[in-house]
């Protein structure tokens, strides 16, 4: 039973209502269950140990290591079966091992060939191929320009000169290099700096609001060529920090790279993920229950990508988007979380900007060409999330329009259509209210805008997501190369810290990050999130075709994917 004003639960120890035909069940509820056990499980000696010793910080990399296994079960069974007295040593020798490596993770793909620090190459990689290359920019204004009403958050020009980075553009001028489109940006000022002295009020939280330039090379890589790390109003406000050039300098770059992931993951997490794939999306598919007959032909197509999305948005809420949930102890916006994505929806979110041409075009990653075969060209070519996006995308955008085409022939049967009209209103009007009077929204009254209108929610709630969510674990599961959340800020040669970082660089980068408890329950969460279902549906599937009956010859003679 729930509190019918606000749909929640009436107390705090019921679930939150979904409705019956949204909930998990069958296999994708049995392995939910069992990771769960496993993330439990694995939290245990790590929360022990944290108790005993009272700190549990990582005193050097092999510590962080000893959280992932080395060799798999398989490996450890004793060779031909045999067992003599002589070997029943090694045999429990072995049989503690595979219960230890039980309570371990898997290494996460991240990991390989990487050290206690990211790489300048890999950070660059990951910005196109990494578990959020949804923020990369083209860097269109030098310097960087914020969007921040300065009435309220005051003047913040950017400290970033020329001649920090004039030496690492191959001969070019900045204003050459912006002309040849070499020059991008992670932006994450204007998302943390209204909230940077709350958050740096904790002791055992702390964030800059972080700028990174990235340069195009030669080779077609990404590498980070300056790092601003902006601070609050009333405080030393900037740094700015250069490729390194010696010991200190070295780790001081690691140190303002380690701060740049933090708010990666940050901005990953509540916007890229949650905002844009999960709570913009809840919308249109209680508006889809409530307006279209299960039999409308539209909700027939948007059903399967749709699906468990009500579910899986509540558990969310009860356990990791609430407060004092897991994305308020695990991220370094901390309980300014909501605040966060609440301000990225109200400043920035825009259906008509979901689409991924549209999208790729709005960050200055593409520009229209009709000679390309999308009729985009990216100025990366190595950018793996828009090159098999945009196969994707236009191979939804067909199956979408031969659907679409198939029912609706002209503009006057979309705009007669009442449960499809009433659906889409429902989802600005009610759905989206905050939105209602914004001019950008499609307008739905020909068969195009449909086709566009849908094909923007499908890939949304699928591939987009897909895209955030499932990488991870394997992609952003090692704390050391992309921490969720930062202990302290850069040290200064005033900080009684200071002599510490010199002494000992790479433990005072590790005294940084998370401690083990607070890793392993991190790893374990974002475990869990990475999973696929043994039930999962893709793309070019369809599983059950019952219910399409009089509609195979439209839905297969749609379905052209390139890789199937």
């Amino acid at each position: 039973m729930t509190d019918e004003k606000s749909e929640s639960p009436v107390n705090s120890f019921m679930e939150t209502y979904v409705p019956r035909d949204e909930v998990f069940e069958g296999m994708r509820k049995e392995a939910l269950d069992v990771e769960r056990l496993k993330g439990v499980t694995r939290n245990l000696i790590p929360f022990i140990s944290t108790c005993i010793t009272k700190c549990g910080e990582f005193k050097q990399l092999s510590d962080v290591q000893k959280i992932y296994k080395r060799k798999h079960v398989d490996e450890m069974k004793p060779e031909n079966g045999i067992t003599t007295k002589s070997s029943l040593p090694m045999d429990m020798s072995k049989i503690q091992n595979a219960v230890e490596e039980y309570f371990k993770f898997n290494l996460p793909r991240i990991i390989s060939g990487n050290g206690c620090c990211i790489r300048d190459e890999e950070l660059g990689r990951q910005a196109l191929a990494g578990i959020n290359p949804l923020s990369i920019k083209r860097l269109e204004a030098f310097p960087p320009v914020s969007d921040l009403d300065p009435s309220t958050c005051g003047a913040h020009k950017s400290a970033i000169r020329e001649e920090h980075i004039i030496t690492h553009l191959d001969g070019m001028s900045v204003q050459q290099a912006m002309a040849e489109k070499k020059l991008f940006i992670l932006d994450y000022h204007d998302a943390y700096l209204p909230f940077l002295n709350a958050i740096n009020a904790y002791e055992d939280r702390k964030a800059y609001a972080t700028r990174t330039i990235l340069y195009l090379t030669q080779l077609g890589t990404l590498k980070p060529v300056v790092i601003e790390l902006s601070l609050s109003q009333g405080e030393p406000s900037k740094l700015v920090l250069t490729p390194p050039l010696d010991g200190t300098s070295y780790w001081l770059w690691q140190i303002a790279k380690a701060h740049v992931c933090s708010n990666d993951a940050g901005v990953h997490q509540l916007v890229h993920h949650w905002l844009r794939t999960h709570a913009c999306i809840e919308p249109f598919i209680i508006a889809a229950h409530r307006q279209l007959s299960v039999m409308h032909p539209v909700f027939k197509l948007l059903r399967p990508h749709l699906k468990h999305t009500l579910q899986i948005n509540a558990l969310a809420r009860e356990a990791l988007i609430n407060e004092g949930g897991i994305i308020e102890s695990n991220f370094s916006p901390g309980k300014y979380s909501t605040e966060i994505i609440s301000a990225a929806y109200r400043e920035w979110w825009r259906f008509d900007m979901e689409a991924l041409p549209a999208d790729l075009i709005r960050r200055g990653m593409a520009e229209p060409d009709p000679t390309q075969p999308h009729g985009l060209r990216l100025f990366i070519e190595d950018y793996p999330y828009a090159n098999d996006g945009l196969l994707i995308w236009f191979a939804l955008e067909n199956l979408v329009r031969t659907c679409v085409n198939y029912y609706y022939r002209d503009g006057i049967m979309v705009r007669s259509d009442g449960e499809l009209q009433a659906w889409y209103s429902e989802v600005i009007n009610v759905g989206h209210v905050d939105h209602a009077n914004a001019s950008w929204w499609p307008t739905l009254s020909t068969p195009n805008d449909l086709t566009s209108i849908l094909t923007t929610l499908i890939w949304v709630a699928s591939v987009q997501h897909s895209a955030v969510n499932f990488g991870q674990y394997p992609l952003g599961g090692y704390v050391p190369m992309r921490s969720p959340y930062m202990k302290k800020l850069l040290p200064k040669e005033e900080d009684p810290g200071y002599k510490e970082f010199l002494e000992g660089p790479e433990g005072y980068l590790l005294s940084c990050l998370p401690n083990l408890f607070e890793t392993t329950k991190f790893l374990a969460v974002v475990n869990i999130l990475s999973q696929h279902s043994p039930d999962e549906e893709y793309i070019g599937q369809r599983k059950d075709l019952s219910d399409w009956a009089g509609d195979l010859k439209s839905y297969r003679h749609s379905i052209s994917f390139p890789w199937i």
